[in-house]
């Protein structure tokens, strides 16, 4: 079916994300039909460049998982005029479907961070820097994830409220967790825990490998249960439920800007970098932003808030330059102080993992070509609908953790059956004599350690000094290691024992002269090749006055400047139990939510309620 608008094509294309000229022919190709088909490309949806107002009522910074959402419910009041500022360009076409997730890991729509040299983790990197892919793009790292739907334990958000955050607990989020959802599988999932109607379609993905099925199998074998993850349990193992709709990637940006981009009252800015939220120093009120693009500096005024959602790196660097910030950092980066506030970019932290890598028979080769594309092209189903078995997850505690618990302190993600780049009729995993690779990879949900960002200079496109810190706290890498042999358990066990399933005993570069296997060993791989798991969070904490580190209060508010809030991960007091995407698009609901509360009252004429999109307008009628 032709669309009816003009195509664009913004950001790498699939061919150029595959690495060169094997892939070119069949990528490129694929590229071109996967554009004709108008539920991916979406051309008539796509925001185009706004001609800006001098002032909006809210000026958002960053388009990603909380971003958006934030923008896309403001604007349900048509009287109220919102800016969305966004540093990266629109979604590739190739981001929306599922396999190809890696892709664009390390290409332009991807901020590339790395860490300062670490000390205890990222041992075996250049320079022993972790990197650190953050979308830049819109939908932000929703437009690049893995795109798991996973809530967390009842007890992060409890532990949440218990820190001084009022209105946090979990039975005061599920509420925001509800708003947004559209559950396509209610008869799999816990009564009471999930909704239908929200502007989130949430789903398995449509094609399972059979290796899925059996490492559900075997992690029965060792007495764990398969159930809801996201419902009454938080322990056990499952298919994931996902961001998808349709066999096809749904970020923010489809599920809650594309639908809208007829509102006149929202104006969607990209390619363009706000270096600062412009604050009245004296009366300490933020009034606009300061915005980068094309060369040229440009104010556009807020006059009721700025909310920053640029997530855990970004938020906090855009408050330190914009003079929010720890006094002496601040002076450091010779930018004027307007506000000490020493908890930004501070209680940085992050999930941190290992990858164990196995090699299994090859009982079930299936390969990227043309039947497989046109079984996605023209069903939305198939290798190309999935991410392989990283649709697999489970969640177990060590023993370091209350067994009797439900706040699991392992994750395990899975790796591998990917079909992302086609060649010689291979399956990304690499095939040779007839086996192939995969990989279990147990995840810290729970660390102790925490890092810092800080400033390199006074100017806005220089990446800030991020230092993760990892493992320098002790337990941190002792419950990885005891995740790592729940993990070598699930590979002895008889529904993976069919497969020839062997682990890869290549000594870890640095670990040889260790015994393999033994905790030192295992230690010491974990520091040589660590994985960052990408749920980087903290660094804005949420916290009450009383709390010296805390950045913004309950509401999202910055201490000490009116006007001006976080929304994203980066207020996060504790990282969630499991990916952060969907509590992130939590925070975006109960943070729009936050702000109408203020600014829609009885004196304006409207009456606004917590229960999920009410509002009506009592002097001319319901809108």
């Amino acid at each position: 079916m032709a669309c009816d608008c003009p195509l664009t094509q913004p950001g790498p294309t699939l061919a150029s994300t595959c690495g060169g000229a094997p892939f070119m022919l069949f990528m490129g190709l694929l590229e071109v039909f996967l554009r004709s088909q108008c539920d991916i490309e979406d051309p008539c949806n796509r925001p185009r460049r706004p001609q800006l107002f001098r002032d909006y009522d809210f000026v958002v910074v960053g388009a990603g998982s909380a971003g958006a959402v934030v923008a896309s419910r403001l604007s349900e009041i048509p009287e109220w005029r919102v800016l969305l500022v966004e540093a990266g360009h629109d979604e590739p076409t190739g981001t929306q479907v599922p396999s190809m997730f890696l892709n664009f890991f390390g290409t332009d729509i991807d901020w590339g961070y790395q860490t300062e040299p670490e000390t205890q983790a990222c041992l075996g990197e250049t320079d022993r820097r972790c990197y650190w892919p953050r979308g830049k793009v819109l939908g932000g790292t929703s437009t690049m994830n893995g795109m798991m739907y996973m809530r967390g334990s009842r007890k992060d958000y409890d532990d949440w409220a218990s820190m001084g955050n009022e209105g946090w607990s979990y039975n005061e989020v599920l509420q925001h967790f509800l708003k947004s959802e559209d559950n396509q599988q209610m008869d799999q999932v816990d009564v009471g825990y999930h909704s239908t109607g929200g502007l989130l379609t949430v789903s398995q993905f449509p094609y399972h490998p059979p290796l899925s099925k059996s490492i559900l199998k075997a992690a029965q074998e060792l007495g764990y249960p398969i159930r809801d993850l996201n419902g009454r349990y938080h322990t056990g193992f499952n298919i994931a439920q996902t961001t998808n709709r349709n066999g096809s990637r749904l970020s923010t940006a489809k599920a809650f800007l594309r639908p809208f981009t007829r509102r006149n009252n929202l104006h969607v800015l990209l390619n363009a970098t706000v270096s600062k939220v412009l604050i009245n120093a004296s009366t300490k009120e933020a009034y606009g932003v300061e915005v980068l693009q094309d060369g040229k500096r440009t104010s556009v005024y807020a006059t009721k808030e700025v909310i920053v959602s640029g997530g855990a790196v970004n938020s906090p660097q855009i408050l330190l330059l914009s003079g929010v910030g720890p006094e002496e950092e601040l002076k450091k980066a010779g930018v004027p102080l307007v506000h000490d506030l020493p908890g930004v970019g501070r209680n940085l932290h992050n999930h941190v993992a290992h990858s164990i890598n196995f090699f299994i028979n090859d009982t079930n080769t299936a390969t990227l070509n043309w039947a497989t594309a046109m079984e996605y092209l023209l069903f939305r189903d198939g290798l190309m609908s999935g991410t392989g078995i990283s649709e697999v997850t489970g969640f177990v505690n060590t023993k370091y953790q209350d067994p009797a618990e439900e706040h699991p302190d392992i994750q395990f993600i899975f790796g591998g059956f990917l079909a992302n780049c086609a060649r010689t009729g291979q399956v990304g995993e690499k095939i040779d004599n007839n086996s192939r690779s995969i990989q279990i990879i147990p995840t810290l949900l729970h660390p102790k350690s925490r890092g810092y960002l800080t400033l390199k200079d006074s100017n806005p496109l220089s990446h800030p000094l991020i230092y993760a810190n990892y493992f320098t706290h002790p337990e941190d890498i002792k419950v990885l290691v005891e995740g790592i042999k729940v993990a070598l358990r699930l590979a002895e066990t008889k529904a993976l024992r069919k497969y020839g399933i062997q682990l890869d005993r290549t000594p870890t570069g640095g670990c040889e002269k260790l015994s393999f296997g033994s905790d030192k060993y295992w230690e010491c791989s974990v520091k040589r090749r660590t994985a960052p798991e990408n749920h980087q969070c903290g660094s804005c904490k949420m916290g009450p006055p009383t709390d010296p580190m805390a950045v913004v209060n309950p509401s999202l508010q910055v201490h000490g400047v009116d006007r001006l809030r976080v929304i994203d991960a980066s207020v996060m007091p504790k990282v969630t139990s499991g990916n952060t995407n969907a509590p992130c698009i939590m925070i975006g609901e109960k943070g729009a939510d936050l702000i109408k509360s203020r600014w829609l009252t009885a004196e304006s004429g409207y009456y606004y309620s917590n229960i999920p999109s009410q509002r009506i307008d009592r002097t001319r009628g319901s809108w």
